[in-house]
């Protein structure tokens, strides 16, 4: 059986921390920043983990 491989996009969108939760940077941070509030700049630049069900899609493609 040949070995799997990691799928390219999600290991550049995900990082895994030390518990093993999957890290994700948050949409809508990209461009056309003169319409949104700094106030959400900021909130959206925070990383957020990825809610259970998406995480164990993710980590299938991580192939952890």
């Amino acid at each position: 059986m040949p070995k799997q491989k990691t799928h390219s996009g999600a290991k550049k969108r995900f990082k895994v921390t030390g518990s093993g939760k999957i890290k994700k940077q948050q949409a809508n941070l990209r461009h056309n920043f003169e319409g949104k509030p700094t106030k959400r700049t900021r909130r959206l630049s925070a990383d957020k983990i990825l809610a259970p069900g998406d995480a164990k899609v993710a980590k299938k493609l991580l192939g952890i």
